[in-house]
């Protein structure tokens, strides 16, 4: 598996509970969206991972390239 495949894989939910635990978020047995929307709230920024329909404004956010792959 080359290097892109590996990031085109996405984050991890390893990675995204260690972001909360840092955060004073206890991730528990929270799913991936939820745990990332308590992660944008905790952050200071609007809880929208999953809902961008392919377009996002907020660049500087960690999960853009996650959440720009999902289609609801």
């Amino acid at each position: 598996m080359t290097a892109t495949q590996v990031a085109d894989k996405g984050i991890k939910m390893p990675e995204i509970k260690m972001k909360a635990k840092a955060l004073g978020i206890n991730p528990g047995k929270m799913k991936k969206t939820e745990l990332i929307h308590a992660i944008q709230a905790a952050e200071g920024n609007t809880q929208c991972y999953g809902w961008s329909n392919g377009y996002c404004p907020n660049t500087d956010c960690c999960f853009m390239k996650d959440c720009l792959k999902i289609r609801l």
